[in-house]
């Protein structure tokens, strides 16, 4: 018989802010460490740490009185948070295709002296980044599906406009690939191999 799989870091996550959504309570630690394992099967020696990754993203609310923190949270606040989230990503990947542009411009300029190996240097460098950014970028998102329903479903309608940002980016590291093996005769694998782009890049699922 296999072994029964854990849950997932995000999943405890979500299960613990189902607790403050649904009593819309407030809990001691040591009200969060019995009723966890008990109603989310979220393991004890997790509990803490989870909690803590909540407060940390600003999910949960915790506040010290006298000698003892009490922590709560609502629907409002993890939306409110996580749209901020959102935003941010947002202006990263803006940055991004601005940072596109710019790598644009500097491929134009190197076709006149393309033997210059400290620009070539510089342009690896520069799509290396982005290409990071990129991978960074979706990790972020990734992060913030599995949580409450009604708010991954607000997140779910503002991402489609980051994943179309995300998709020309990816048109454009395509486009010059094309012109770099008109220009140049490269092969793909010759050309993935000099500007550092892995053979599996591709479009975002």
């Amino acid at each position: 018989m296999s072994k029964k799989k854990g849950l997932s870091l995000e999943e405890k996550r979500s299960r613990m802010l189902e607790i403050f959504f649904e009593t819309k309570d407030v809990f001691q630690l040591k009200d969060i460490e019995k009723i966890a394992p008990k109603t989310k099967g979220i393991t004890p020696m997790s509990v803490k740490e989870v909690l803590q990754s909540l407060v940390d993203d600003n999910m949960v609310d915790c506040e010290r009185v006298g000698t003892s923190n009490y922590y709560w949270a609502f629907p409002s606040k993890a939306l409110h948070a996580r749209k901020h989230k959102l935003e941010e990503l947002q202006k990263q990947i803006s940055a991004a295709k601005q940072q596109k542009t710019s790598l644009q411009n500097a491929v134009e300029k190197a076709k006149v002296g393309r033997q210059d190996t400290k620009e070539r240097s510089s342009l690896l460098k520069e799509l290396q980044a982005l290409r990071e950014e990129r991978t960074q970028q979706q990790a972020e998102l990734e992060k913030y599906r599995e949580c409450d329903p009604e708010v991954v479903e607000e997140i779910r309608k503002s991402n489609v406009v980051a994943k179309d940002a995300v998709s020309r980016w990816t048109d454009n590291i395509f486009a010059i690939k094309s012109w770099t093996k008109k220009k140049f005769a490269f092969d793909d694998s010759r050309i993935n191999k000099a500007f550092g782009i892995p053979e599996d890049f591709d479009y975002m699922d």
